[in-house]
């Protein structure tokens, strides 16, 4: 069982945000996980808020070994070439720790705040599957083109390559069984979802699972991933971590707990080993 830590930038500056993740990294976490908003989620009032993607190149400018992400970027915020472009950079600056994780967006109230288009979701999932196909054709074709409904390219070529190639690992964060799921088993690497453990997790999985053998892949290639509290007694936080297993994920994002970070610390020396499996 692979283990992050997200630590999300509500109400963080940057020398706390950076703190966090150099100790992830020095406790021997697989990932840091940042979140893709501008404004914080809770609290009262405006707080400082870091934007996600030159937040990931600080950070990757600042680590050595443990690889960042977003949960999730929405795929709403920016045009896919610009997101290709800002992938690339930060797997260069990080020397190939990226993972790109991708959702269709939910937050409509900032959208509505700040001005971005918050479209219907069956229009959000078509523009985070087209968006997808653009990226991985600006990091890994020359010449590319692409006439979908939302995104556009017209012999366009980006250059440096990736440093993880064909490219970094795509992730999505998913739940919908209708349209997300499928989109999951087709073209994912990794699939986070917050789905409950047992019947629910694993009739979710079963999509994911059927539309990647119908795409002629292996079910077993995708991540699968899902969230840890921390803040539980630490028996009931191994309890949850051996029911995740048995439903077959292999990742678990801890959540950075309210008690702060010494409580994390408690964990990285009595339960992580454990959890890990080691």
């Amino acid at each position: 069982m692979r283990l992050g830590v997200e630590t999300s930038q509500h109400r963080l500056e940057w020398p706390e945000l950076l703190g966090r993740v150099r100790f992830a990294e020095q406790a021997g976490f697989h990932g840091a996980w940042i979140f893709d908003h501008f404004k914080p989620l809770y609290g009262e009032g405006p707080g400082p808020c870091l934007e996600a993607w030159t937040l990931l190149a600080g950070l990757a400018a600042r680590t050595e070994r443990i690889r960042l992400a977003t949960l999730v970027t929405g795929i709403t915020y920016r045009h896919p070439s610009l997101l290709a472009a800002e992938a690339v950079t930060v797997d260069h600056i990080s020397g190939g720790r990226l993972d790109l994780a991708l959702g269709a967006a939910w937050f409509e109230e900032e959208h509505r705040e700040l001005g971005f288009d918050f479209p219907p979701t069956g229009q959000r999932v078509e523009m985070l599957e087209e968006a997808i196909e653009v990226v991985l054709r600006l990091m890994t074709t020359d010449d590319a083109s692409f006439d979908g409904r939302h995104h556009q390219l017209r012999h366009a070529t980006y250059r440096p390559r990736p440093v993880q190639r064909p490219h970094p690992p795509v992730w999505i964060g998913a739940s919908g069984e209708r349209r997300m799921l499928p989109l999951v088993g087709r073209v994912a690497d990794g699939w986070h979802s917050f789905a409950p453990p047992g019947d629910d997790w694993l009739r979710k999985w079963g999509i994911v699972a059927a539309h990647a053998e119908a795409a002629g892949r292996d079910p077993a290639s995708i991540v699968r991933a899902t969230n840890l509290s921390l803040s539980e007694p630490w028996d009931e936080v191994c309890r949850v971590a051996d029911a995740r297993r048995r439903d077959g994920v292999d990742y678990l994002v801890c959540s950075w707990p309210a008690e702060g970070r010494r409580r994390l610390e408690e964990f990285v020396e009595k339960v992580l080993p454990e959890v890990a499996g080691d």
